[in-house]
């Protein structure tokens, strides 16, 4: 990967933000756009806006072809076995609620399980939260080791009879945990249970073969993966999807309608009620070109190589505390002494730099790190090591800044 020719791709990228130039350490939030994907929404609005499915006219077949096209392009890069288990959402967390709600609630009885981990993003916890309440279903936690992974003995431990429905991150957004979904999905099928996978954080830096995979379910988002906000995807077994009842309803995926009853069309549009988000799957659909181009096992081994050489940097930083296991995906999160992650977060903003703070949507997990609060640097095909470096240099200067000492 010549990353240098890469950054070349994303205009932003090219700037300055207080004086200084951009480091944008934040691409686990959302991700840059590059020019192909930018000119192809642009293409879309400019050329043919239509509505798809509906007209026979010339701009409306093409605007067709472009939506199923790019829903052609998610099949192959995530390895589903047909277009029919390709479901467009508005991104991870409508996908998530969406099987939650039409599955969950329709499967899930007063005793059964469901079994997270205290790693989850809250989109991939709170809807399970409502099921629950809804059906009488219990809540339970595979616990997590002192490095921040899971053992596949305890998720082996945790699964009951009982246990119906087990959803859990492929990637922690937080400690960049990489789950041993495979592995984990075996011992889900043993007990007859289905297991829902959060791949927002896998889909744009992995190699994901959702049938190798062995998910019955799995939810991304485009904004993470060079491409648009508000498009997303949820793949799920078509015998699963075909059981489903629609999570909206309305115009497009109808069948029938007569005064008092109504039909559903075939997989996939009877989970898509309403004009898509066409625009933005012709984007998802640039998207997945470009990262293709490059490789994704390029981007994953370029991001190995960032993670291991910041984890390094910022450890010769005193009183800085990094979370998380050795094997990690492209991201640190970390917290300075009694200093605020969002102090922290201002004084490299000043710096030009990027870095996210808070509880990242994942409170559960910060009570189990005993904070309420981090910083998290996250990084993507474009960052580079001297980012890196400026990184390191601009903690020095926060660390300088509230008085404490190397």
């Amino acid at each position: 990967m010549n990353i240098s020719d890469i950054r070349k791709h994303f205009p932003i990228l090219d700037q300055e933000v207080n004086g200084h130039p951009l480091v944008y350490l934040d691409s686990a939030a959302t991700s840059q756009k590059p020019i192909s994907v930018i000119e192809a929404i642009d293409r879309y609005y400019r050329e043919y806006n239509s509505n798809v499915h509906r007209g026979v006219h010339t701009l409306g077949t093409k605007a067709t072809d472009g939506y199923e096209g790019a829903r052609e392009k998610v099949r192959r890069f995530i390895g589903a076995a047909s277009t029919e288990e390709v479901i467009f959402t508005r991104g991870t967390t409508t996908a998530i609620n969406m099987v939650a709600h039409s599955y969950g609630r329709a499967n899930l009885s007063e005793g059964d399980e469901i079994l997270l981990t205290p790693m989850e993003h809250h989109a991939n916890l709170i809807p399970w939260q409502q099921a629950a309440k809804a059906t009488g279903a219990v809540l339970k936690y595979v616990p997590m080791q002192p490095d921040g992974t899971i053992c596949l003995e305890d998720v082996k431990e945790m699964i009951t009879p009982q246990t119906k429905i087990v959803a859990m991150a492929h990637v922690s957004n937080v400690l960049g945990t990489i789950n041993p979904i495979k592995e984990v999905a075996e011992v889900v099928h043993q007990q007859d249970a289905i297991l829902l996978v959060d791949g927002a954080q896998s889909t744009p830096h992995l190699s994901v073969n959702v049938t190798d995979l062995g998910a019955d379910f799995y939810a991304f988002s485009g904004h993470k993966m060079v491409g648009p906000t508000g498009i997303g995807v949820l793949y799920g077994k078509k015998e699963l999807l075909e059981n489903m009842e629609p999570f909206e309803t309305g115009g497009e995926m109808i069948d029938f309608v007569d005064y008092y009853d109504a039909s559903w069309k075939e997989l996939p549009w009877k989970l898509e009620a309403g004009t898509p988000v066409i625009a933005g799957a012709i984007g998802l659909g640039a998207a997945i070109d470009f990262l293709n181009d490059i490789g994704m096992e390029n981007i994953h081994a370029h991001e190995e190589e960032l993670a291991d050489y910041a984890q390094q940097a910022l450890s010769e930083i005193g009183d800085l505390t990094i979370y998380g296991p050795k094997e990690r995906a492209g991201l640190v999160t970390f917290n300075m002494g009694d200093v605020h992650p969002h102090d922290v977060a201002t004084v490299l903003d000043a710096e030009g730099i990027a870095v996210r703070a808070g509880h990242h949507c994942a409170q559960p997990l910060m009570k189990w790190l005993g904070v309420s609060a981090t910083a998290r640097a996250s990084f993507y095909l474009y960052n580079t090591k001297e980012e890196i470096d400026a990184l390191a240099a601009g903690l020095k200067k926060t660390k300088e800044y509230f008085g404490h000492v190397f």
